[in-house]
């Protein structure tokens, strides 16, 4: 079973420029558009709107967004070294 692209959860883009990035989901906007970011080309400052179907979540949680939806308690130096170890080719699931 595939795990839920929500708020908190590392997803790996499928598809576009950013295709092979990891990323960690911020919000929710509607059914269909998630806000990303990975704390280096897309700070929290400047999160990307991708489509869910576009994303694959890999199952690791940051704990301190999945918790509270406050991203304040968060800053991009948080973000990177949560991807840091997901970033390596070897530890991403096949499925």
């Amino acid at each position: 079973m595939k795990p839920e692209i929500k708020s908190g959860i590392a997803a790996i883009s499928l598809k576009g420029r950013d295709k092979g990035r990891v990323f960690v989901v911020l919000c929710e906007l509607d059914a269909d558009f998630v806000l990303v970011a990975n704390g280096g080309l897309r700070p929290l400052s400047r999160p990307k709107k991708k489509r869910r179907k576009h994303l694959r979540a890999i199952g690791h949680e940051l704990p301190s967004l999945a918790a509270s939806s406050d991203l304040t308690t968060v800053t991009d130096h948080d973000i990177r070294m949560f991807l840091k170890p997901l970033q390596d080719p070897s530890h991403q699931n096949p499925a």
